[in-house]
């Protein structure tokens, strides 16, 4: 891996680069959930073990912990256009005016027509420079609202896993890809540092450490690589969350925190520097805009050049992320979305 020899280095995307060997981009999940491995990282002896995620109660420290409890849609449809030509169509995310934005596999025009089953129906409305689609959902001549189309989708979708898992979705993954506490349709990618928990893991750790929630809807946005030579340049993603009062209670106290995952860190530090309880998030943390409000971080091991991984450095530094990544590689961690997990402490 790069070593960073000067501080603008950082400000460059190849500095972020590293090799996985494909066998570590986990397809499924390790089950049952406690036997996934889990890294932790003490920041203040810099020491590192290997646990077991099963371990997490016993190496916590006293902290609030908070969760995101997005629930994923079957965002993944399959359809025709009305001329014959076969689509594949991602929700990324509801807008105002029953309108969505989505991504489609194939060709389509403004005013294209795409039908759909359950009679369901698409018009593309506007074609945007980042490949995104503005469409309307119809059912019949009924313009559909987010609910009419989030139920239909539940008939019809399949879940959206990430473009790196190269099988297609089954039964199990409805289960696999999907938080045990997830409650708040809209997301269409999984708060995947949430997976690891099972009901049991719940109740062991309610028994020690109190439990928040807050939503952020996860849009497509999230596996959207970053192209800029420097990342300052990159123009981050989107996405709602919406914190409850109680969680927010805990946020303005001086408790220590724990986000379980990258985008419950996002919106706890976007609410930190706005402290609006529900809004459109596209906060970039990186080494140059750390964390002031969270403590600790419980996540995945992320994509080479991915502002997720760029969020890790944020908390211990490039050089630590790196070191820790290259030792997980060696170690056969699984990686990714299915993969197993770090903590930061």
């Amino acid at each position: 891996m790069k070593s960073c020899k000067m501080m603008n280095d950082l400000d460059l995307l190849n500095t972020y680069d590293y090799f996985l060997p494909k066998e570590l981009i986990a397809t499924k999940p390790t089950l049952p959930k406690e036997e996934a491995k889990l890294l932790v990282y003490d920041r203040k002896n810099d020491k590192i073990y290997h646990l077991k995620f099963g371990n997490l109660p016993e190496i916590l420290p006293p902290c609030k912990i908070i969760f995101n409890d997005t629930k994923v849609i079957k965002a993944r449809i399959y359809g025709h256009k009305e001329s014959g030509g076969k689509i594949e169509l991602l929700i990324n995310r509801p807008l105002d005016d029953n309108k969505f934005s989505v991504f489609i596999k194939g060709s389509v025009k403004i005013d294209t027509k795409l039908i759909f089953e359950n009679e369901l129906f698409a018009r593309v409305l506007e074609l945007l420079d980042d490949g995104s689609r503005i469409v309307k959902f119809y059912k019949k001549s009924e313009i559909l609202n987010t609910d009419n189309v989030f139920e239909i989708l539940e008939k019809i979708g399949h879940t959206p896993l990430p473009p790196y898992i190269k099988r297609d979705d089954n039964k199990n993954d409805e289960i696999w890809y999907q938080s045990v506490f997830a409650k708040n349709l809209g997301a269409v990618a999984a708060p995947t540092a949430s997976l690891h928990f099972s009901d049991d893991m719940i109740k062991t750790l309610k028994k020690t450490h109190e439990i928040f929630y807050l939503t952020l809807h996860i849009g497509a946005g999230t596996f959207k690589g970053v192209e800029s030579e420097n990342i300052h340049d990159h123009k981050m993603h989107s996405e709602w969350f919406n914190i409850p009062k109680n969680t927010a209670l805990v946020l303005d106290s001086k408790d220590q925190i724990l986000g379980v995952g990258t985008t419950v860190t996002r919106a706890v530090e976007d609410y930190a520097r706005n402290h609006n309880l529900s809004k459109e998030c596209n906060l970039f943390l990186n080494y140059a805009n750390k964390p002031i409000r969270q403590n600790y971080l419980l996540t995945n091991f992320h994509l080479p050049k991915s502002t997720l991984i760029m969020l890790v450095t944020a908390f211990i530094g490039y050089e630590k992320t790196m070191e820790i990544y290259k030792i997980a590689i060696e170690k056969g961690y699984k990686f990714y979305s299915y993969g197993d997990a770090m903590l930061v402490i």
